[in-house]
């Protein structure tokens, strides 16, 4: 074999053999970075989407025509379920409240986050049929005891649940969950572990809970950072 053909070959050779060496580490790379965006649109409580995923999915409806179904649903009276079994507990519910609002969600061709605390909120497609008959199904399933994994008394908690139609282009902030948002403290007005629906001119009522929830505020220190 004549010079020039060993060099080159040399360098194939050694070409070739620098990939094998680098390609573990370019994918051990793209692996962290997945991770990372993962964990940047998901909680690392339930596994559900949190508030940046379920924005970043709100804006994947953006290009669709026709209206969406926007659910907010805020646990009744959680705090006592901590302050009585732990926070280990707390979680445990947690998570398995979020599987079922999954579950309902995905049956219905949606999507669903946990927002913050004990809040949570799902996208539907308007198709998904009657309002009331959807939250009903959120509100009963919700409902349903939690069974601990070791031992323990089964946990039963509830949730008001407001819905409310909106444009799939409309800011999801200001009228998408705003408008579920109100319906929601109706719900919560009017006995809890029940469900209302926004109608237009429906402004949000004079026992309105006090102080920002740990969403707003969250957002807002987002807003001014």
């Amino acid at each position: 074999m004549s010079l020039p053909l060993i060099m080159i070959a040399t360098a194939v050779v050694a070409f070739i053999l620098g990939g094998l060496t680098t390609w573990p580490t370019i994918r051990r790379l793209r692996n962290r970075l997945a991770d990372a965006i993962w964990q940047l649109e998901h909680d690392p409580v339930t596994g559900m989407l949190n508030r940046t995923g379920l924005l970043a999915a709100h804006a994947t409806l953006t290009d669709t025509a026709g209206p969406i179904i926007v659910v907010l649903i805020d646990l009744d009276d959680f705090k006592p379920v901590n302050d009585t079994h732990g926070h280990d507990r707390g979680d445990d519910v947690l998570a398995a409240i979020g599987a079922r609002i999954t579950d309902i969600a995905a049956l219905h061709g949606g999507t669903a986050a946990r927002l913050a605390g004990d809040e949570y909120a799902a996208l539907l497609p308007a198709r998904a049929g009657d309002l009331a008959r959807v939250a009903d199904t959120f509100v009963a399933l919700i409902s349903q005891p939690v069974h601990p994994t070791t031992d323990g008394e089964p946990i039963t908690v509830t949730a008001s649940v407001g819905l409310a139609l909106a444009e799939a282009t409309d800011p999801i902030d200001e009228v998408a969950l705003r408008r579920a948002d109100i319906a929601m403290y109706h719900a919560k007005n009017n006995g809890r572990n029940r469900h209302a629906v926004y109608e237009p001119g429906m402004a949000m009522p004079a026992t309105e809970r006090r102080g920002p929830r740990l969403r707003d505020r969250r957002h807002s220190d987002e807003a001014t950072a």
